[in-house]
């Protein structure tokens, strides 16, 4: 049996039928950006949706992945010191969490915020980590709550860490010159790659003639419309304005579409390993795509929010002060935190951008911002 076929487990199996009659109901091809989100979302057997271990810092937990609050929780304590100014700019006492994962980054910022916050709202499309998280959030149950999908109007501070990359993606691959979008389609009992000619093209031109894969982002880009019109509706309601910090892996659009990057971005994690491969091992494995913060921004500018600040989050945590706390700190403490600024671990490639209602300067882009890259 190939990686590519089913599988002996009855969630999995679940899945890849499910998989298989979107594709049949689609004509026999199924968009990558509509297959990624099966994979990822679909509920009860996607790779979010299932009940399957994520977030942890080890292979041995029978996690895949680190993101930062779990590597250190300097890292929430030093956002939250962000979080406190805008809930201060903003006049409100709401904090709002996109995709709030293990709750690691939850329970710091409510640890250090205090009554700053008097709700504190995960919005999570995964039941299956809500459990975990009220188990971590115990403490201040009182103001936590959970909803499966955005308000109609928002107010306050929304934090997203790690999701934008989570997003589905449209794939677009340029061969012998013809741009194609590339799908998935069910062959000889397996999921296969196939490509159709398209009108698509990514935002920029791809100068060269050489075979080029890369990912577009539509879906990210809607979201942060969709945030636009919630935090305007909410300001209409109630005179209160809000302010959002989105934390992740990704480049401007210059960097993004590079005629080197011939390769696109998307990549699957699973077990602390990464590979190259979305169509084996469905709903075992994150599915992610660098983010294109152009893009982003840009989307929201035309949905009316303004640009506060874009930078890499090792600018970002050390203008927010994340150092002085680690001086007296232990040398497990200090390395851990380290990782999260260091240039070939994440503070390079990890970008943060904020996006608010009303112009003002956040404290994480007083040194070291790079909106003008956008």
């Amino acid at each position: 049996m190939n990686s590519h076929q089913l599988s002996n487990d009855p969630g999995q199996q679940a899945l890849y039928t499910l998989i298989q009659r979107s594709i049949d109901k689609a004509g026999g091809w199924l968009g990558f950006d509509r297959f990624m989100a099966l994979a990822l979302y679909a509920p009860g057997m996607g790779y979010y949706a299932n009940s399957l271990r994520k977030f942890g810092l080890s292979p041995e937990s029978g996690s895949d992945f680190a993101t930062a609050p779990e590597m250190s929780k300097h890292f929430g304590r030093t956002l939250a010191h962000q979080v406190a100014e805008a809930l201060e700019t903003t006049g409100t006492d709401q904090v709002w969490e996109f995709g709030a994962g293990s709750g690691a980054l939850a329970l710091q910022l409510l640890d250090t915020l205090g009554e700053r916050v008097k709700r504190y709202t995960i919005v999570d499309l995964s039941g299956s980590l809500r459990a975990r998280q009220q188990e971590t959030l115990k403490t201040h149950a009182h103001k936590v709550q959970w909803v499966d999908a955005l308000p109609e109007q928002l107010s306050g501070v929304v934090v997203g860490n790690e999701v934008l990359d989570a997003m589905p993606v449209q794939l677009l691959v340029r061969k012998s010159g013809v741009w194609h979008e590339r799908g998935v389609t069910w062959h000889a009992d397996a999921l296969q790659w196939a490509d159709r000619v398209t009108d698509l093209r990514p935002p920029v031109e791809i100068p060269g003639d050489h075979d080029y894969l890369t990912e577009i982002h539509n879906q990210a880009e809607a979201f942060v419309a969709t945030l636009a019109d919630r935090f305007q509706a909410g300001e209409a309601a109630t005179g209160q304005g809000g302010a959002a910090f989105l934390i992740d892996y990704g480049f401007p659009e210059s960097e993004y579409f590079h005629p080197q990057r011939s390769m696109g971005t998307l990549m699957c994690h699973q077990l602390h390993k990464a590979d190259a491969d979305p169509l084996a091992d469905v709903g075992r494995k994150d599915i992610t795509a660098h983010v294109n913060f152009t893009g982003v921004a840009l989307a929201a500018q035309d949905a009316g929010l303004h640009v506060l600040g874009y930078t890499t989050q090792a600018h970002f945590l050390i203008n927010c002060g994340l150092l002085p706390p680690l001086v007296d700190a232990p040398l497990d403490e200090k390395s851990m935190a380290q990782k999260l600024i260091t240039e070939h671990e994440m503070g390079e490639l990890f970008k943060v951008l904020a996006l608010g209602t009303a112009e003002w300067e956040p404290l994480g882009f007083a040194q070291g911002d790079r909106s003008h890259t956008l």
